[in-house]
């Protein structure tokens, strides 16, 4: 092959290549510029390469294509990371001092942001209270999210900067929870979070806060081997955000993007928002950041009693959907029509049953096309619904990090009966047919792809492996799992023209590993690094090893199809 300055040609050969496509193993890929130009055995690449190939030998190690997190939120990925940690407090003391010490830590930070606790944290299944905050700083605003970004706990300061008090009513979908005489508690949910309290907040940042937030975002992805990832609530802060990224050239992960549309109770109003990422998706589109479809939050979570059940929860209360069904079908048709994906937030049993009823309506009334809609989490789901959305190619997108053990103790209390027992059924959902696509939902959730891998092939916890399996005949095979978090992640977001794969014609996306997964303990999943992400040809992260592996005997993971 001619060995243009232009466009270089890699040989990476000795490896033992995962490629997440028909033909499972590879020795070695041949990248041209930045793409794929070959991927099989090492004589083969050899003379395909060409004697002016670069030549890397990878010396055994394991390569596997770049992982695509199917679902996501970027910037606040990176927002995250600068906020008090509170994943792990467990109890409202150390809550309060990690609080207490950043502020401490922090004297002429205006406002004392934080983010992870568990409404399990809280004793007894008591809720939080702006009492509890105040205790610990008073003197300026605290925000603090809950781990499911679906609720979020302000002290007093707070409550008073975003302009909620005892007289602030609760919009359609949230609540502004009041406690003795009506008094605001400082817990806010949902879409009484998304209208009173986001948009404050989001006033105090910047531009250069949100490209700051989106570079760290980046620079995690490129260190755990994330090299595409689907932005499911984009707003127009933070997709100017990624345009600018994008025109600097400084986006190391391509990004296909599902864009917000928030329920305003008036039809034109919910439609003009299709119409925006119609727009969206018709112009700007690039090799590294696309718009896709939409994003709808059908109901909450479970946690927070918020996602919406066919029957109760254990305490007797239960939660309307965020859109009813006559007000979610128009606008699923509508973007369905203009050839836009659809992701549905759907955690309880009814809102599934919700976001199915709209895609048939679709189906019904725009008649044959290709279409990829999807509906998101599905934690709680009926048998004959999984029938139905794999019947009507309706991508299941599910996050194993959200059924961690070690999160899942007041999902199980307030569940409270046999719905416990068959929580995130993964492989009744690819037994149905339905294609899954794995991914974080980080914040929400840690970001790095390997303990998500861990997780779903063992359904054991990656936060304190000591604990017991959650339900472990729900577990993957790891190869299963790896291709669902990468080919199927990139089809479920219609990039697999781009990557997903290690295959000819794609982006030269992929990642080296310093051991072989597939042959040692899957423990060794929450200990292996990534020595090098590749993104279009081109190295954004790159170590060495610390140390020599030995080797093991290899055993060919056989690849759910």
């Amino acid at each position: 092959m001619h060995n243009d300055v232009n466009r270089p040609v890699h040989l990476y050969r000795n490896a033992r290549v995962f490629t997440s496509d028909r033909r499972p193993w590879a020795e070695s890929l041949v990248v041209v510029g930045d793409r794929i130009a070959y991927v099989g055995d090492d004589a083969t690449a050899l003379r395909v390469a060409g004697p002016d190939a670069l030549i890397h030998d990878l010396d055994g190690a394991t390569v596997l294509p770049g992982f695509v997190d199917g679902h996501a939120h970027v910037v606040g990925t990176g927002e995250a990371a600068g906020q008090v940690d509170l994943w792990g407090a467990n109890s409202v003391a150390e809550i309060q001092r990690r609080i207490r010490t950043w502020a401490e830590d922090n004297p002429d930070a205006p406002r004392v942001l934080a983010t992870g606790w568990k409404h399990g944290d809280i004793p007894g299944g008591r809720l939080p209270d702006r009492g509890m905050l105040d205790a610990v700083v008073a003197d300026r605003p605290v925000y603090a999210q809950a781990y499911d970004f679906h609720s979020i706990w302000l002290n007093s300061a707070a409550l008073a900067e975003v302009g909620i008090d005892d007289s602030t009513p609760s919009p359609p979908g949230g609540t502004v929870h009041r406690g003795a005489g009506g008094a605001a508690t400082g817990l806010v949910d949902e879409t009484a979070m998304h209208h009173l309290v986001w948009p404050v907040l989001d006033g105090f940042s910047t531009d250069a806060d949100r490209d700051e937030a989106l570079a760290v975002a980046l620079a995690a992805y490129a260190e755990s081997g994330v090299v595409g990832s689907t932005e499911m609530a984009l707003g127009e802060d933070d997709y100017a955000a990624m345009r600018r990224a994008d025109a600097a050239g400084t986006l190391t992960t391509r990004i296909g993007a599902f864009w917000r549309v928030q329920p305003t109770g008036d039809k034109a109003r919910n439609l003009a928002q299709v119409e925006r990422a119609v727009a969206l998706a018709a112009h700007h589109a690039t090799p590294f950041l696309r718009v896709t479809g939409i994003k709808v939050m059908v109901d909450g979570t479970v946690d927070g009693c918020t996602a919406s059940l066919g029957k109760p929860y254990v305490d007797g209360t239960n939660a309307d959907p965020i859109w009813s069904l006559a007000e979610l079908a128009p606008v699923v048709a509508a973007a369905d029509a203009a050839g836009l994906q659809v992701a549905m937030h759907a955690i309880g049993d009814e809102a599934t049953r919700v976001a199915i009823g709209a895609v048939e309506q679709a189906v019904a009334l725009n008649g044959p096309k290709e279409r990829r809609h999807r509906i998101e989490h599905l934690e709680v789901v009926d048998r004959a619904d999984i029938d139905r959305l794999a019947a009507l190619g309706i991508t299941a997108s599910m996050q194993p990090v959200h059924a961690d053990p070690a999160v899942q103790e007041n999902w199980r209390r307030v569940l409270g009966d046999e719905r416990v027992e068959r929580g995130f059924p993964w492989p009744e959902l690819t037994d149905a047919g339905a294609t899954l696509a794995l991914g974080t939902d980080s914040p929400t959730s840690p970001h790095a792809p390997l303990p998500n891998m861990f997780i779903a092939a063992t359904r054991r916890s990656a936060l304190d492996p000591s604990l017991p399996a959650n339900l472990a005949h729900y577990a993957l095979p790891l190869a299963a799992a790896i291709v669902h978090a990468t080919r199927d992640a990139a089809w479920a977001s219609r990039s697999e023209h781009l990557h997903g794969r290690i295959s000819e014609g794609l982006y030269a996306d992929f990642i080296v590993l310093d051991r072989d997964i597939f042959a040692r303990p899957l423990d060794e999943l929450l200990h292996a690094r990534v020595l090098r992400t590749v993104v279009g040809g081109r190295a954004v992260h790159h170590v060495d090893a610390a140390h020599h592996v030995e080797p093991v005997h290899h055993v060919e993971p056989e690849v759910n199809r």
